[in-house]
């Protein structure tokens, strides 16, 4: 037993005199990471100037801005009659058919949820037809709590969802 516990201590002295002592340290360099200023490489030069995406707020199309309602409701609030207005305005301007899409935070159910989600979009339908806007050019949609912006569990994060969209159709 004497005699293996020797060739054993042996066997590991040796594997570790050729680990420690047989391997090299690599040098690694930076050389890779630096870039060449090559110019095709960069590509052309582009504008600092931000080129509109078509989406202002929510997802609301540039030029028009969502209408944000109160929990359990679909009443057009006070502080959101200007916000309707400017949409009104927009829609009179441009030649082009307007889906509203009516949203929700997710509390509630499913079914209730795309219930109010649809009377939003209504209310709001509702509201530019009084204001001038030709019904034929409006139509309604309802996402109930399925196109959530936010998905936080807090006020600020359902308030952002109780919303009706204004999307411009092409």
């Amino acid at each position: 037993m004497g005699n293996k516990v020797k060739m054993l201590l042996s066997a590991l002295l040796c594997v570790s005199v050729m680990t420690f002592s047989g391997c090299s340290k690599k040098v690694t360099t930076d050389e890779g990471l630096t870039s060449e200023t090559d110019s095709e490489a960069l590509g052309a030069e582009e504008s600092l100037d931000s080129k509109p995406l078509g989406i202002s707020e929510g997802r609301t199309t540039e030029g028009m801005l969502p209408v944000y309602f109160n929990f359990d409701s679909s009443e057009i609030k006070t502080d959101q009659i200007s916000r309707i207005e400017v949409n009104s305005e927009f829609i009179k301007k441009v030649e082009m058919p307007v889906k509203i899409e009516g949203n929700c935070d997710p509390r509630g159910t499913n079914e209730y949820n795309m219930a109010l989600g649809e009377r939003r979009a209504l209310s709001a339908k509702k509201y530019l037809v009084n204001l001038g806007v030709a019904e034929s050019r409006l139509s309604t949609v309802s996402y109930g709590e399925e196109r959530m912006l936010l998905h936080g569990h807090d006020e600020l994060s359902w308030s952002q969802n109780r919303r009706a969209d204004f999307v411009a159709q092409q």
